[in-house]
C-alpha cells in the first residue's frame, strides 16, 4: 500500500520556495502530526494533550522540544566517542523557545492538561535556518489536533542586505550567507491579525528599517496562516476538551468580605520587599480569619493567594490605565535609579557592575587565545565563536531557596539575547585576536535582568580594554491594555523599564538593545492577541530615548575602552608570514611548534592565510616566541649579521646555523684574515660565531664570513669576502660538495 495514499497536503509559494504541509503519513497516533517542508528542509511536528489535568499545577504545562538530527544534513556527529545525539544544543534550546513563545498565549488561561510539542528535523537544506519552519509545523499540528488553540500562527525570517549594485533591501527567508553578510537577522511570528513575537540581531539598524521589515513579514505571515486554516478545513478534526482551572468561588467571596478597597490601594512601594511585606500581611489576615474553612477544605491557602493576586493585578492595571500610576510611583516613561561601576573584581580581566532599581548584574570578562574559541558541531552549519556571553540566574537573586540543576532554558535564552546585542560592536579578529567570554551574574532581580546584563557587559568589555565600536545599552518596555483591546482598538499604555510585577501581570515584554546609532538586538513577547505596527513604533521611539539616558549614565563611569589591558590578561601578538612558510613553523610532525610552545609557555594559532597569533603569559615570553618564529621564517639578505651556532665542520669550512633550520657555510678562507690551515684551529661544534651574510648563490645557498666582522691586523691587506664553494667531488676541489641541507 502506498503510504502517501491517505496524505493531505497544501502548498504555498513563499519567497521563491515551496512551503508544503502534509499530514496522514507519519505519527498517526499523535493528536496532530504534520510535516512542514520548505525547499529540502522537512520538519515533523507532533502535538499531544494529556487526558487529565496535572494535579496542583498553577501554570500552563506546555512542553516544547526541538530535536536536531545529524542525519538531516547527511552528517555524523563530530565527537570521536559519542555519535548519538545527546542533550539539546543551545541552538535547539533557543529554537524550542522560539516555537513556545508565540504558541503559549493562544491556549485558554488556566489550562492544566499537559501539552507536548516535538519538532523533529528530518531534512535540512543547509541554506536556510529551519527555525521558522518549525514554528509553522508546530502551529499546523496544533490546528488539526482538536486542542483549544486560538491559532494559527506563522513565522518568517527577514534579512537586510545589499544587492549587486550596493543598494540595501529587505528580503524574506535569507540564506545563512545572506544573514552573515547582511545587517539584520529578524524572526517575526504572528497571527492573521497581528504580530505576536519578534526576535532579532542587527548591526545598528534604524527603527524605521525594523518597522518596514515587520510590515513586510506580516504580509507573508497572513498568507501562511490562511494556508493553515485551509489545511485544517480539509482535515477531519476531533475536538479535545482540556480542564481549565477556575477561581474558587468561596475564596473569592471570602476575600470580597474581608479585604477593603483601601487595603488593596495601599499595596505599593519602591522595592519588591515593601510590596511583598504588605501582600503577606493581607494573606496572614485571611489565613487567620478563615482557618476553619481552610481546615475543612472549603478552599486552600493557595486558592486565597491566587484570588488575592488576581485582584492586585487588576488593580495595578487599572491604576496604570486610568491614573498613569505605577506600583512604585514612577511615571510611565521613567527609568529606575541607575548605578554603575567597573574594576570591582581584581583578578578578572574586566568587570562591570550595573544596577537599575533592584536589578543587579555583575558582568565579568575573560580574554583568551584564538584557540580558546568555541567550536560548535551542529546539525547543519558548524561554526566557531570567538565571543561568548553566559547568563546565570541563581535563586538568591529573587530571594528564593532552590536546588541548582544546571543551566536553564531561560538562562540560555537570556545569554543569547545579550550576546547578540554586543556582536555588532566587537572588533574584528584582525584588530583584536582575543577570544572573549563574558559571564553575567544576576545578583538581584526585579525585572529586566537580561537588559541589565547587556549594560554590565558593555562596561566589563570596556574595562577589559576591548576596543568596541560603541557602547550598547538595553531597556525593557511593557504594555497594559484595557479589556476591550483587540490589538488595534481600545486603551493602552506603554511602560518604560518594567519591573517584575509589571512584566508578570502586563501584556508585553519588549526588550530593545542598541547603540546611540541603532538597534543591535530585539526580543518581543506579548500576551494579548496581537499589537499593531503603530504601537510598536511608539514603543521603539520610547526605547530609543531610554537607551540614550542609560548610555549617558554608563559613560560617566567609563567613557571609552581602557587603553591598557589587565596585567593578568594574556598577551597576544601576531606575526604575518607567507602561507608556504607555515610548514616550516610547524615542523615535521609538529616538532618545531611543539618545541616553541614548550620552551616559551605560549599558545600559537596559525591561520591558513599566514597570520600567526601568539598568546603569551607575559611580554618576555611573547617576545621570545615572536623572535623564534621570525627567525624561522626570515628570508636572509646580503649584509645581515648573525650570532649563530657552529653545527658541522668540514675540511673546507664550518656550517653555522644563523636562524632555526637555516645554516650557511663559512669557507675556511672566510674564518680569519690570516691563513687558516685547519678549521678546528678556529672553532668547534657548538661554538657561537658572529658572521655576516656575504652572498646568496644561484641555488639559494648562504655564504657567510667571519673575517668580514674582524678588525684587520697590522700590516694585513683585506681579502675578498666572497669565496666560492668547492666544486662537486671529483672536480679538483678540496673535499667535494657538502650534503644537501633542509631549510
Amino acid at each position: 500500500m502506498d503510504p502517501m495514499a491517505k496524505a493531505k497536503s497544501v502548498e504555498l509559494n513563499l519567497a521563491g520556495r515551496v512551503l508544503k504541509l502534509t499530514t496522514g503519513v507519519f505519527a498517526n497516533q499523535a493528536h496532530g502530526a504534520v510535516v512542514a517542508s520548505l525547499g529540502d528542509t522537512q520538519i515533523l511536528a507532533t502535538a499531544l494533550m494529556a487526558d487529565k489535568p496535572r494535579e496542583g499545577v498553577d501554570f500552563f504545562p506546555l512542553m516544547v522540544d526541538y530535536e536536531e538530527r545529524f542525519y538531516a544534513s547527511g552528517k555524523i556527529k563530530g565527537s570521536r566517542f559519542i555519535k548519538r545525539e545527546g542533550r539539546p544544543s543551545d541552538n535547539a534550546v533557543l529554537t524550542a523557545r522560539l516555537i513556545d513563545r508565540p504558541v503559549r498565549p493562544l491556549f485558554p488561561k488556566g489550562t492544566a492538561n499537559d501539552v507536548q510539542i516535538i519538532a523533529t528535523v528530518l531534512s535540512a537544506d543547509l541554506e536556510i535556518d529551519p527555525g521558522t519552519t518549525g514554528i509553522i509545523a508546530a502551529s499546523a499540528a496544533l490546528m488539526i489536533s482538536g486542542m483549544p488553540f486560538a491559532g494559527p500562527v506563522a513565522a518568517v525570517r527577514m534579512g537586510y542586505i545589499a544587492d549587486s549594485e550596493g543598494k540595501e533591501q529587505l528580503i524574506v527567508n535569507p540564506t545563512y550567507e545572506q544573514v552573515e553578510k547582511g545587517k539584520l537577522d529578524l524572526v517575526v511570528a504572528g497571527t492573521i491579525d497581528a504580530i505576536t513575537m519578534v526576535e532579532a540581531a542587527a548591526k545598528e539598524v534604524s527603527e524605521d528599517i525594523l518597522l518596514q521589515a515587520l510590515e513586510m513579514a506580516h504580509k507573508h505571515i497572513k498568507k501562511i496562516c490562511q494556508m493553515q486554516l485551509d489545511f485544517r478545513d480539509a482535515t477531519k478534526v476531533k475536538p479535545l476538551e482540556p480542564i481549565v482551572a477556575q477561581e474558587n468561588a468561596e475564596a473569592k467571596k471570602a476575600i470580597a468580605e474581608t479585604i477593603t478597597e483601601a487595603e488593596i490601594s495601599a499595596i505599593g512601594g519602591k522595592t519588591k520587599g515593601e510590596v511583598k511585606e504588605k501582600v503577606h500581611a493581607l494573606e496572614e489576615k485571611l489565613f487567620e480569619k478563615y482557618a476553619a474553612q481552610i481546615e475543612a477544605e472549603v478552599f486552600t491557602e493557595g486558592d486565597l493567594k491566587e484570588v488575592l493576586n488576581t485582584i492586585l493585578e487588576k488593580h495595578m492595571r487599572k491604576n496604570v490605565l486610568e491614573h498613569e500610576k505605577r506600583i512604585d510611583g514612577r511615571k510611565l516613561d521613567e527609568i529606575r535609579p541607575i548605578s554603575c561601576a567597573v574594576g570591582m573584581i581584581p583578578r578578572t580581566h574586566g568587570s562591570g557592575f550595573f544596577q537599575r532599581g533592584e536589578t543587579q548584574s555583575l558582568s565579568l570578562t575573560t580574554l583568551g587565545s584564538p584557540g580558546s574559541a568555541q567550536i560548535i558541531d551542529t546539525m547543519d552549519v558548524d561554526m566557531v565563536k570567538r565571543y561568548m556571553h553566559h547568563y546565570n540566574f541563581p535563586p538568591f537573586s529573587v530571594g528564593e531557596v532552590k536546588p541548582l540543576r544546571g543551566t536553564s532554558r531561560r538562562e540560555v535564552g537570556h545569554g543569547d539575547l545579550s550576546e547578540r546585542a554586543l556582536m555588532a560592536v566587537l572588533p574584528p579578529k584582525e584588530e583584536f585576536p582575543y577570544t572573549m567570554r563574558v559571564v553575567s551574574e544576576i545578583l538581584s532581580c526585579n525585572g529586566s535582568s537580561s537588559m541589565a546584563s547587556v549594560c554590565g557587559s558593555t562596561l566589563s568589555l570596556m574595562d577589559a580594554g576591548v576596543p568596541i565600536k560603541r557602547p550598547v545599552a538595553g531597556i525593557a518596555m511593557g504594555l497594559i491594555t484595557s479589556d476591550d483591546f483587540d490589538g488595534k482598538r481600545g486603551t493602552y499604555k506603554i511602560l518604560t523599564d518594567i519591573q517584575g510585577m509589571e512584566d508578570f501581570a502586563g501584556d508585553m515584554d519588549f526588550k530593545v538593545a542598541g547603540t546611540i546609532d541603532g538597534i543591535t538586538a530585539l526580543q518581543m513577547d506579548i500576551k494579548v492577541k496581537g499589537i499593531s505596527i503603530d504601537i510598536m513604533r511608539e514603543a521603539l521611539q520610547r526605547a530609543h530615548k531610554a537607551r540614550s539616558q542609560i548610555l549617558e549614565e554608563m559613560l560617566k563611569v567609563l567613557p571609552e575602552p581602557r587603553k591598557e589591558m589587565s596585567q593578568y590578561a594574556p598577551l597576544i601578538t601576531s606575526v604575518r608570514i607567507q602561507p608556504e612558510q607555515i610548514r616550516e613553523v610547524i615542523g615535521k610532525g609538529g616538532e618545531t611548534i611543539q618545541k616553541i610552545t614548550a620552551e616559551t609557555g605560549c599558545e600559537i594559532d596559525i591561520e591558513q592565510d599566514g597570520l600567526v597569533m601568539i598568546t603569551a603569559p607575559n611580554q618576555e615570553k611573547g617576545r621570545m616566541a615572536e623572535e623564534w618564529i621570525k627567525k624561522i621564517t626570515y628570508i636572509p639578505k646580503v649584509g645581515d649579521v648573525f650570532e649563530g651556532k657552529v653545527t658541522r665542520l668540514m675540511e673546507f669550512g664550518a656550517f653555522v646555523e644563523i636562524t632555526p633550520g637555516k645554516d650557511g657555510l663559512v669557507h675556511i678562507s672566510q674564518l680569519d684574515h690570516q691563513r687558516v690551515n685547519r678549521v678546528e684551529d678556529v672553532c668547534k661544534i657548538g661554538d657561537m660565531m658572529k658572521v655576516k651574510l656575504v652572498e646568496v648563490d644561484d641555488q639559494g645557498r648562504l655564504n657567510l664570513s667571519r673575517k668580514a666582522l674582524l678588525p684587520l691586523p697590522p700590516g694585513v691587506t683585506a681579502t675578498p669576502d666572497i669565496t666560492r664553494r668547492p666544486p662537486p667531488r671529483g672536480g679538483g676541489g678540496r673535499g667535494g660538495r657538502p650534503p644537501p641541507r633542509r631549510f
